[in-house]
């Protein structure tokens, strides 16, 4: 984050953390460094039960290491090397004392990324130890399978193993070795194409399933974070050295997908370990749920905010070369001090929504001053775009646009301007599972962005027979966001809401804003009149509406007779027995509506007197209820407020078989339950 802006304030802290941990390792005095003792290295050396004691090790040497790479450090250094040859004699007499095997089975536990960080020590330092210690942290029984392309990772824990192969990767780019390129090159084909979800990411309760069965893997304990952290590194490196635009494709699905979701909203400290993937699911319903603020360090946490502070990561890569080049493989608003090109790069980009299918794209640059340097942009076109439509013009001049899955190439210097429009359509991918019952198990994209549904487990999708997106999903109108409201109602010392409980009606405790409970407490008003537009709630009053489930699109609030309780179901012939008008409240209180029926004037929707716990709703009349006239307006008079939950927007409405369903960016959803994968048959 630093290296990118340079703020004096993060560059105090990171000194000020690398002189306090000085500190503690010149008192120690032995190198050593870490919070825990020595002695879990003696319980992990002699193959007793132990945490993982290198996992933290490499994440400190990672650090300082990049304390003196990127801010130049000297110190970080100094302190990484001594840490280093206090782990080298220690291995050394493992292996000694005992064999190399011994040390090799040592490997069995969790080591993170210990390779990787000694082989880029190595390039800084040519000190032989360290190559030889890294070296020895490849583990060979798991490098060794993919040397001879067997697909066997099944079984293997994933977040082991894949640091493992980054550390390979780094291997190949300080030995010049080709067998540790095309190690990482198939991994990571075999991870695509037999491993991994719709979101990028893979493993199911930490481990790989076997090969291409992840039908039968769909819970709540799939896709460990620190898992999609590091395929992003394998991709990224593989990115850099071949230029497909595979690689950056993939890297795009996983942070979109497996990253930006693992927070809960904007919420700091509150992340996820695992992405459950299963038929109603929730974020906040698994072994781990969400994490807390203070009290919850997992390794997901490490790397869930090392992700959120790198997310300027991997937009821009520079090729050397007489023309400078640079090669744009993410569309994110930001801008380049691009010193080689001698410009000042700035990246619009309109934020992306249902109504309006595109990506739209705007880059300018402006020279620095003294300076007129020509050079070369390389632009991905996704593979999830499509050329008819597509456009890109520079300086208001139209340019031929290649295949998706390739790059635009443009020479340009200060000054110019390029706009580049990418259509985005609707697709299904299915789920890697080869056995023919699955074969209708598929996930529901828009562009780059994963889709969920709001469901308790329900997920058939009927797609209907021309084989037209049109005939079963649509996108939700962003002005419908005005027609969202929740209505409440105080009684006792509590607040409750109107709210569909399983295609009931009923009054439930105020919720929290991202639950279940939130989105069931929201409605979209269908006015009467189809046509009608509303900027603001207040001006639904005097009109006649339909009350739409949020979380039930297509089905509404409807009538079964006075003293009868209200349901949700799919609109009836008679709308009328589903239509109500909102009034101004019989309570007579300011900013307080009712809700009258159209069918039978002077009755209302009504909860009850003074109820403490959850309440059935219905339609009561005043001249036939047993309420007192005062306690009948109390109880059909609710405040009127804006719906407490919302369309994201990029929502689309899919038709299944016995309901419909709202869909969302899996990255969005906070406690909600949601199916990633549908059920989808003509």
């Amino acid at each position: 984050m630093w290296a990118s802006t340079h703020n004096d304030t993060l560059k105090e802290k990171m000194s000020a953390v690398v002189s306090a941990l000085s500190s503690c390792q010149k008192k120690m005095g032995t190198g050593y460094l870490s919070a825990f003792p020595s002695e879990l290295f003696d319980r992990f050396e002699a193959i007793k039960p132990v945490w993982a004691p290198y996992y933290t090790i490499h994440k400190i040497l990672a650090g300082l290491l990049d304390q003196y790479t990127f801010a130049n450090d000297a110190q970080a250094l100094d302190m990484t090397t001594w840490m280093v040859e206090y782990f080298y004699n220690r291995v050394q007499n493992v292996i000694r004392t005992h064999t190399v095997e011994r040390h090799w089975l040592s490997l069995n536990e969790e080591t993170g990324g210990m390779n990787d960080v000694l082989y880029r020590l190595f390039a800084i330092t040519g000190n032989p130890k360290h190559l030889l210690l890294a070296h020895l942290f490849d583990k060979p029984c798991f490098l060794g399978l993919l040397a001879v392309q067997a697909d066997d990772i099944s079984g293997f824990h994933a977040n082991t193993h894949i640091p493992i192969v980054i550390g390979s990767q780094m291997r190949y780019e300080v030995t010049g070795d080709p067998l540790y390129k095309t190690i990482s090159t198939f991994f990571m084909d075999i991870v695509n194409s037999s491993h991994s979800y719709a979101t990028g990411g893979t493993s199911v309760s930490e481990f790989w399933s076997d090969p291409k069965r992840l039908a039968s893997t769909l819970q709540t304990e799939n896709e460990e974070s620190c898992t999609t952290y590091n395929m992003l590194k394998v991709s990224r490196h593989l990115f850099r050295w071949t230029k497909e635009v595979a690689y950056a494709d993939y890297y795009e699905r996983a942070l979109t997908n497996g990253v930006l979701g693992i927070q809960r909203g904007t919420e700091p400290g509150v992340m996820i370990y695992m992405l459950p993937q299963g038929r109603g699911v929730s974020k906040a319903v698994s072994y781990h749920k969400w994490g807390t603020p203070f009290n919850s360090f997992w390794c997901c946490y490490g790397t869930g905010i090392e992700s959120f502070s790198k997310l300027g990561d991997s937009i821009y890569f520079e090729e050397e070369g007489s023309i400078p080049s640079l090669y744009i493989i993410q569309y994110v608003s930001s801008t380049l001090d691009w010193k080689s090109g001698k410009i000042v790069l700035n990246q619009k980009v309109i934020p992306v929504v249902s109504s309006d299918p595109y990506l739209r794209v705007t880059l300018t640059a402006s020279s620095k001053e003294g300076s007129e340097q020509l050079s070369t942009l390389n632009l991905r076109i996704p593979i999830w775009t499509s050329s008819k439509g597509a456009k890109a013009t520079l300086n208001a001049q139209n340019l031929d646009l290649p295949a998706p899955g390739s790059f635009l190439q443009v020479k340009w210097s200060g000054g110019d301007k390029l706009t580049l429009n990418l259509p985005i359509s609707i697709r299904t991918e299915q789920i890697k599972d080869d056995r023919p019952e699955y074969a209708s198990v598929r996930a529901i994209l828009y562009g780059p962005y994963l889709l969920s549904g709001y469901s308790n487990g329900d997920w058939n999708i009927k797609t209907g027979s021309t084989g037209s997106d049109a005939d079963w999903i649509s996108p939700v109108p962003a002005a419908y966001n005005n027609h969202l409201v929740t209505f409440s109602q105080e009684s006792g010392e509590s607040t409750f809401v109107l709210t569909n409980m399983n295609q009931t009606i009923r009054m439930e405790k105020f919720p929290k804003a991202g639950t279940d409970a939130a989105i069931r407490a929201t409605f979209r008003l269908i006015f009467d009149d189809t046509l009608e537009k509303i900027s603001s709630i207040e001006e639904a009053i005097g009109k006649t509406v339909m009350l739409e489930s949020f979380d039930y699109p297509g089905m509404v609030l409807v009538q079964q007779g006075t003293e009868n309780n209200l349901v949700v179901t799919d609109p009836p012939k008679d709308t009328a027995t589903s239509s109500f008008g909102i009034v101004h409240g019989l309570d007579g209180k300011d900013n307080s509506v009712s809700l009258e029926s159209v069918t039978q004037k002077g009755c209302y929707i009504y909860s009850g007197v003074n109820y403490s716990s959850s309440v059935g709703m219905k339609l009561s009349c005043n001249s036939s209820s047993s309420s007192s006239e005062a306690g009948f307006s109390q109880a059909t008079s609710f405040t009127m407020n804006n719906g407490l939950s919302a369309y994201h927007p990029i929502s689309f409405v899919a038709k299944g078989g016995s309901r419909n369903y709202l869909m969302v960016p899996l990255q969005s959803v906070r406690d909600e339950s949601y199916s990633v994968y549908y059920n989808m048959q003509p």
